[in-house]
């Protein structure tokens, strides 16, 4: 997701004026939208189903990143211990 500064940097003002657009704008394009207040940018925009997929996406990364810290500290078990704690009986 690539921002298009030529077109997904909008005044605040133009969200006032018409925020049906806006928020299409950012539901189809699937790029977040920077709202700026005189000059500066003061909040992102984005859909719905982006803000979910990125959710989605960070508790992946991040319990990746737990799983690699937990195997650096050496708390791994067996599959057969994971098996018996399971009660699967492969």
């Amino acid at each position: 997701m690539k921002t298009l500064f030529s077109q997904d940097i909008v005044p605040l003002s133009d969200l006032k004026v018409n925020p049906g657009k806006i928020v299409n704008q950012a539901k189809d394009s699937h790029r977040p939208i920077l709202l700026t207040s005189r000059g500066r940018g003061i909040a992102v925009m984005q859909s719905l189903e982006e803000f979910e997929n990125h959710e989605e996406e960070r508790a992946f990364v991040k319990a990746i990143a737990q799983g690699l810290l937990e195997v650096q500290e050496g708390k791994v078990q067996t599959v057969d211990d994971v098996k018996r704690k399971l009660g699967i009986n492969i």
